[in-house]
């Protein structure tokens, strides 16, 4: 694989991405979730840009902190942005795929995602940035993961506009395809030459039980139902379309679109070979999806199954695994192997990892509440296991330590004053040796 193009067919590019988790909700006694801040990025943007490229990273899938850069109705503070983009890109020659939404929005839509006016601001925003930055930020995510945005948000109630069930789930997932669709349009009337990578979480989702089979081939179809929405595949043929319209969405929207299709230019997949693949299976009466370690067979099960379903170009936009370094490079190896070997039959045009560096659990803004949707196997005292949810990882006021995610290239590592030092791990290494081109 050659390293000099980006996202063009039979080139490659090597991408590292930064978490950007962006939630302020409208009620201030709510706490935010912004991991720029909580990773103190906002402080040392400039070493962790410098970072990417030591690392041999050529691009880098970096946020826009729509919820503090739109600060109001057709007012913008691009002030941090335009810094970013000009050190990013002009000193250090690096492609942005900017990141449009990171699962929180302004809080001047008071119901959020829910809100009737979030397709219209998203469009303002997509389009206001894409024309100041055109020719310079060459991607752009119009939303990432709509599928973990709509359970969030949507399904469980965990971040703005705290819906439930499925017709919350609806209430939240149709108006954002809407707005990745305004979006995307948007977009490409600001800047012909921009690049869409629509981004989502992969689904892989299985189960032994026969009673089970059916809430499983439901939360698959769930899985493709936003691609599905947005690339104008939902009509009153499709599986999901009665679905849909008991849970809420209404047929005015669906014909909406239907009619405005927005396909991006790459599908981008985000794959965890230990937390994307989840069993179903029923603990005490209650069917839960518990995660399981897919590993590379998972993974190219998955990006083929992406590849069969739309027949657009690939990029691997998230993958990482959290454990110690050997662990990390296993993972690194397997992935790329899975990649390099997929190439043939695939059109895949990059690999990201992410994070760069570790960061904070989103159980952080929940006062170390387990947030996630799936359960894990938990190790007993005598050494058995039991299905269940992720104890507390302990509590804000004792610091961040306890709720740092190892998953990233570089470690962050707590001081006494709170502030975080950066650390490159073996995994750094190994990733900086695989993206030399001059390295076998």
């Amino acid at each position: 694989m050659t390293t000099t193009s980006f996202l063009e067919r039979g080139q490659f590019s090597w991408l590292l991405g930064i978490e950007d988790t962006c939630v302020y909700p409208v009620d201030p006694s709510r706490p935010s979730l912004d991991e720029h801040q909580l990773t103190d990025h906002h402080l040392k943007w400039r070493d962790d840009l410098r970072d990417v490229v030591a690392l041999g990273g050529t691009a880098i899938r970096y946020g826009m902190s729509w919820p503090l850069v739109h600060v109001a109705p057709g007012q913008f503070d691009w002030t941090h942005l335009d810094d970013v983009v000009a050190f990013a890109v002009d000193d250090l020659g690096l492609d942005i795929v900017a990141d449009l939404v990171h699962y929180g929005t302004p809080t001047w839509l008071p119901d959020s995602f829910a809100d009737e006016g979030y397709p219209i601001a998203i469009e303002e925003f997509a389009s206001a940035l894409a024309a100041r930055y055109c020719g310079r930020i060459r991607g752009y995510t119009p939303l990432n993961e709509p599928v973990t945005t709509a359970s969030f948000a949507g399904l469980r109630a965990v971040w703005p506009p705290y819906r439930h069930g499925w017709d919350g789930w609806t209430s939240v997932v149709v108006p954002i395809t809407v707005g990745m669709a305004r979006a995307t349009h948007a977009i490409r009337n600001a800047d012909p030459d921009a690049v869409i990578v629509h981004v989502d979480a992969a689904t892989a989702i299985t189960t032994r039980e026969p009673g089970a089979a059916d809430e499983a081939k439901l939360l698959e179809r769930i899985g493709w139902l936003p691609t599905d929405l947005l690339t104008g595949r939902v009509d009153s043929d499709h599986k999901m379309w009665t679905w849909l319209l008991e849970h809420g969405a209404t047929r005015s929207q669906l014909d909406w679109l239907l009619h405005h299709p927005a396909a991006p230019d790459v599908i981008g997949v985000n794959y965890y070979p230990d937390l994307t693949p989840r069993r179903l299976t029923t603990v005490k009466g209650r069917t839960l999806q518990v995660a399981y370690n897919g590993g590379a067979d998972g993974f190219a099960a998955t990006l083929r199954g992406f590849a069969a379903r739309y027949g657009l170009p690939l990029a691997v936009t998230e993958t990482s695994i959290e454990g110690d370094d050997d662990t990390r490079i296993a993972w690194l190896l397997d992935a790329i192997n899975t990649v390099n070997q997929l190439a043939t039959e695939l059109d895949l045009r990059a690999f990201t990892w992410w994070p760069l560096f570790d960061f904070v659990d989103w159980s952080w803004a929940a006062g170390g509440t387990n947030v996630e949707e799936f359960a894990v196997e938990l190790q007993n005292t005598d050494g058995t296991t039991t299905v269940g949810f992720a104890q507390p990882l302990g509590h804000p006021r004792d610091g961040k330590t306890p709720f740092l995610r190892r998953m990233g290239l570089i470690h962050l590592e707590e001081r006494a004053d709170g502030s975080l030092d950066r650390i490159p791990t073996a995994a750094a290494h190994a990733f900086a040796r695989l993206t030399d081109p001059g390295d076998g």
